[in-house]
């Protein structure tokens, strides 16, 4: 989904390559570092952007799960930094999760978020760091509830993913899901905990430790076997393509639903 009203020709005029940090970065009033997760080349690259960095720009990373603490703590531009972390992909998903580090200038992250919503996105804003952030904290409870569940032969591989996207799937597309239990009652949310707090505490109590995804005995060989049958590797390529044409349909019809609402 294009943002913007220029054509997409257009704008990838103003796209530019450089070899050289110094030059690529000049006269930039927000920069956002996109390098491989890995803490030791980040805090590479950000102590070589810290000496070419101004004290007015905006310097964000695209980090999923590290903590800007780690590798902002030692330079003298920490104040300017935050996490912006776009969801891939980004294109179609516009959620951008933005964390401060202890030190982050709170006219950063709000500058931040501004920017954020006027290119298109939806920015949500954590109030301190944590590993993970937010997005994949939630994810990462859901992979590891799926993992067990396989694990323990309850359901296969595909009637797992059904439930995500034919069940939770559509009901979290327009809504979350505080606002989902606070819907599904008359009374809104302390009539749903009311009536299922202590079924969700009871039924939260079996759902064991979290998964060691590396021990002899994980279940990633049936797991990997199983996905393999719904997606061969041969057709990975193609079954993105079909995953991005309906990721950019539910965009368009949030939009356009969204327009309607504004009228």
């Amino acid at each position: 989904m294009l943002h913007g009203s220029l054509p997409a020709a257009e704008q990838m005029k103003f796209i530019t390559g450089h070899s050289d940090l110094t030059e690529c970065v000049k006269e930039a009033q927000y920069i956002q570092e996109c390098v491989p997760e890995n803490l030791e080349l980040k805090k590479t690259v950000w102590r070589q952007l810290d000496q070419v960095a101004t004290p007015e720009m905006i310097l964000a990373s695209s980090t999923s799960c590290i903590m800007p603490s780690a590798f902002s703590e030692e330079l003298k531009h920490r104040n300017r930094v935050v996490v912006a972390h776009p969801v891939n992909p980004p294109y179609y998903v516009p959620l951008v999760e933005i964390v401060p580090a202890p030190w982050s200038d709170p006219s950063v992250v709000h500058e931040t978020k501004e920017l954020m919503q006027k290119i298109g996105q939806v920015p949500v804003v954590m109030k301190k760091e944590m590993p993970g952030f937010c997005l994949n904290r939630i994810q990462y409870a859901i992979i590891n509830e799926c993992w067990r569940i396989a694990q323990e032969g309850v359901m296969t591989v595909e009637d797992i993913d059904k439930v995500v996207y034919a069940g939770l799937g559509p009901r979290y597309a327009f809504m979350g899901p505080f606002e989902v239990c606070h819907l599904n009652v008359n009374k809104g949310m302390k009539d749903y905990m009311e009536r299922y707090g202590a079924g969700l505490e009871k039924v939260s109590s079996t759902m064991g430790p979290t998964p060691n995804y590396t021990a002899p005995t994980t279940p990633l060989d049936s797991i990997h076997a199983q996905l393999l049958d719904m997606v061969p590797l041969d057709k990975l390529e193609e079954k993105r393509t079909w995953r991005d044409h309906r990721l950019a349909a539910l965009a368009k019809l949030k939009h356009d639903m969204n327009a309607a609402d504004n009228q």
